[in-house]
């Protein structure tokens, strides 16, 4: 029978324990370059699996990765035994990225994508003003807070979730807008949004409140305005074993475990 994936490639972060299991897998099992590999093996923790993420972004590469780090919510068990067994069996997850286009107070505009959330945050011990709009439509005229995000239903368990916000399905057609830290409304905990909608984020008095915008790892300094939308043209591919696919993972950090 025709395996799925019949040429591996490995990478992994730099870590002493990655590479230690770098080495053992490269020594048992033949590998070829990621641009020749069906299928990309990532040893490391949840910082790795968002890297590789990116870096064969736009290849639709799948990406099975072991864990070698801390938390590792995006990583299957690390196992040197029957790689391609798992490989075969694994289920995909299916994601696509935020889109973010960031002005700066020169008026250049940067672009980046995000899989787990697009992030404003203040850049100075003033907190930022900012205007939120969904859809061309103002909802908060002014917010006063340290910042503000957008996460994907991959990205709420992540930086989403230590600052309040909800905890979403992995098929859910939503994005969470949440705040951080939010001074004014007091009792605005942020919304739940189609994942069609168009979000533009307004820096008042950019001069003097500077804030930054955030794609992932991109940061982009002394922004006055951002776009958040999801990029349907992306498809991003994640393997797990079976039993431990993102929707489970996402709902067992739902119920605490």
């Amino acid at each position: 029978m025709a395996r799925r994936f019949n040429s591996i490639a490995f990478v992994a972060s730099s870590a002493p324990d990655a590479q230690s299991a770098l080495k053992a897998l490269q020594d048992r099992y033949a590998h070829v370059s990621p641009e020749e590999a069906d299928v990309i093996v990532a040893l490391g923790g949840d910082g790795l699996m968002l890297q590789s993420l990116h870096t064969f972004m736009g290849t639709a590469k799948p990406i099975y990765g072991m864990n070698k780090g801390t938390v590792g919510f995006l990583m299957n068990d690390f196992r040197e035994d029957d790689l391609y067994e798992r490989l075969e069996a694994a289920e995909r997850s299916v994601v696509h990225p935020l889109l973010m286009v960031a002005w700066d107070v020169h008026g250049v505009a940067h672009t980046a994508r995000a899989i787990n959330e697009v992030s404003m945050l203040r850049q100075t011990y003033q907190a930022a003003k900012l205007r939120v709009s969904v859809d061309n439509r103002v909802r908060i005229p002014e917010l006063i807070a340290d910042g503000t995000l957008v996460a994907t239903p991959a990205g709420s368990t992540a930086y989403n979730l230590s600052v309040g916000g909800p905890i979403l399905p992995l098929n859910a057609p939503l994005l969470a807008l949440t705040p951080i830290s939010a001074f004014r409304p007091r009792r605005w905990r942020g919304a739940l949004l189609p994942d069609y909608a168009k979000i533009q984020v307004e820096v008042l008095e950019a001069e003097n409140r500077p804030v930054s915008a955030v794609a992932d790892h991109t940061e982009f300094r002394s922004v006055s305005r951002v776009d958040v939308s999801m990029d349907r043209s992306v498809d991003l591919v994640m393997l797990h074993d079976p039993g431990h696919s993102l929707d489970e993972r996402i709902l067992r950090e739902q119920f605490g475990y």
